[in-house]
């Protein structure tokens, strides 16, 4: 059995190895049939035997040059063997019969099957009209048409197999992509937790220390050296939280958003900023209790994240927020007049890049930059299609 389960692993691998197999069998048999009641077949008998057989080693590669080939040389040899055993050779041609259904069309497969048994079955009852309805031309004929079924079947489950084939490796991808995605979107809600929550706070408690050490004129020195290492120990983790952002995203990626926060809390959100120093007149027009939680949470953060820079860059200064109900749109314009601040490079303006991909995930724009009266606007315009 072993040495058996081996054979089969190596004509599976190896298909020349199983066409020199069926060749030598069909060949072997059929001079042995044919010797039975005579001697061996010798000469041109033998070579157009061999000839019918050997061409099936090409079978695969050229298999209607081996049909034509091997059908004429088993009629040569039936020629003088008739009778005899000989009809054995016709093996040959039904591999190859076979191998042609098997690397062609349906239609195809017929025309050729039909063409080549009917060629043969003439031939055989040349000169013999008695034949032509005997058992010989019916056992061929069946013969040929389970050579083609079997040949069909076999390119079908070629097919069937290279599909299924298809199909696994398309949802491997798409699940390794659809890994991917998933895995870019967790990274990116941490980075805008972290910037937007961590941050924020993080950005108020630096600016509040400064403010609260100014202010105090007449306290201790231990006093003021704690407001300093307060700063210093709230501008340090701004650093290292800036850092951990830049790790966690990565450019052209797509900016998931969460509902953590909306326009419900908006007046919470400004007297935060107000306790801070910054003077803020909001204005709000018209209102929307269906407005989609995307657009209402994108909101509140473009109106946090715009304030929080100009508590950073401007000091107290005068801000305006300008909020605007409309049928298909939210606008929301953030005006502050402090003096302007360096250029900013994208690259490391976390803040302006993440309201920028905010925005434009949902379809929106963003504009930020200097007002030619002097201070910074922020205005943003976010699709609030339900």
């Amino acid at each position: 059995m072993r040495v058996i389960g081996h054979l089969h692993h190596a004509i599976q691998h190896r298909p020349h190895l199983a066409d020199l197999s069926v060749a030598a069998v069909v060949l072997l048999v059929t001079l042995l049939t044919t010797a039975a009641p005579g001697p061996l077949p010798e000469g041109a008998p033998l070579a157009c035997a061999a000839l019918a057989c050997a061409v099936l080693l090409v079978r695969r590669r050229w298999p209607y040059a081996t049909l034509v080939v091997s059908t004429i040389a088993a009629e040569v040899y039936l020629a003088g063997y008739h009778g005899r055993g000989g009809i054995l050779i016709l093996a040959a041609p039904l591999v190859a019969l076979y191998t042609v259904a098997e690397h062609s069309d349906r239609r195809r497969a017929l025309i050729v099957s039909g063409l080549v048994i009917v060629a043969v079955g003439v031939t055989h009852t040349v000169g013999v009209p008695s034949r032509r309805l005997g058992p010989e031309n019916l056992a061929l004929a069946a013969l040929g048409g389970l050579a083609v079924a079997a040949g069909t079947a076999a390119r079908h489950r070629r097919a069937y197999l290279a599909e299924a084939l298809r199909r696994a490796e398309e949802a491997e991808r798409n699940r390794d992509a659809d890994t991917r995605r998933r895995l870019t979107e967790e990274r990116l809600r941490i980075a805008r937790d972290l910037h937007d929550s961590v941050g924020h706070h993080l950005a108020l408690i630096n600016v509040q220390a400064g403010v609260t050490a100014h202010l105090l004129t007449g306290e201790s020195h231990q006093v003021r050296d704690t407001l300093a290492q307060i700063r210093q120990s709230s501008r340090a983790a701004l650093d290292e939280l800036r850092d951990s952002v830049g790790l966690l995203r990565r450019p052209d990626d797509a900016a998931p958003l969460q509902p953590t926060a909306g326009l419900a809390e908006l007046d919470d959100l400004l007297g935060t900023f107000r306790r801070t120093g910054l003077q803020i007149t909001a204005r709000i027009d018209g209102s929307r209790a269906d407005l989609p939680w995307a657009t209402d949470h994108t909101a509140y953060r473009i109106i946090q994240e715009a304030l929080t820079n100009v508590r950073k860059h401007a000091g107290s200064a005068d801000v305006a927020v300008t909020l605007r109900h409309d049928r298909d749109a939210v606008t929301v314009v953030v005006d502050n007049d402090g003096p302007p601040v360096a250029p900013v490079d994208d690259a490391h303006a976390h803040g302006i890049v993440g309201m920028r991909e905010r925005v434009s995930a949902l379809g929106g724009t963003l504009l930020a930059g200097p007002r030619p009266t002097g201070g910074f606007r922020v205005t943003a315009v976010i699709p609030a299609a339900s």
